[in-house]
This record gives C-alpha cells, structure tokens and sequence, in this order.
C-alpha cells in the first residue's frame, strides 16, 4: 500500500479536479436558491387554497341540523347492516 500511495504522490492531479471546489458550491448556491423559491410557492399555494375554502365556505351557508343522538336502546338504523340484509 506504501508503493501506491509514493505512486499517486508523484501523479499530478487532473487539471478537472481544480475546479471541482467551483462547481459544488455553485451547485450548492443554486439548490439553496431553489428551495427558497419553493418554500415561497408552497406558502402561495397555502395562502390561496385557504384564501379559497373561507370563501367557499362562507359564500354558501346552510342551516345546521340537529343529529340524532347515538344509543344502544335508540331506534335502529335504516342502513344498519342488519335491516341491509334482511329480505323481507
């Protein structure tokens, strides 16, 4: 392993290894840039789809109805699964 290592010690590096340090960190700059630009378009889109259903929601108003309360000695359920499958 000595003699390899005495080997590439007197290989000059490739010239395309001088410029590897360039090409990451512009790479870099330009993954941070575009999650900045997709954090800001995630924030628009949850702006608008909220902006949205307040409208929606506030445009057509119905009135509340009461439900039944839910009780083991209530009345039965039309589509409880037993009255589904009876065959009467």
């Amino acid at each position: 392993m000595d003699d390899e290592l005495r080997i590439l010690g007197r290989i000059d590096a490739p010239a395309a290894l001088d410029a590897l340090d360039d090409r990451i960190i512009q790479a870099l700059g330009v993954r941070r840039r575009e999650a900045a630009a997709m954090r800001r378009a995630m924030a628009l889109a949850a702006f608008v789809s909220l902006g949205g259903g307040i409208v929606a929601g506030s445009a057509v108003v119905q009135p509340a109805v009461a439900a039944s309360p839910l009780s083991p000695l209530g009345p039965a359920s039309v589509l409880a699964p037993s009255t589904l499958l009876d065959a009467q």
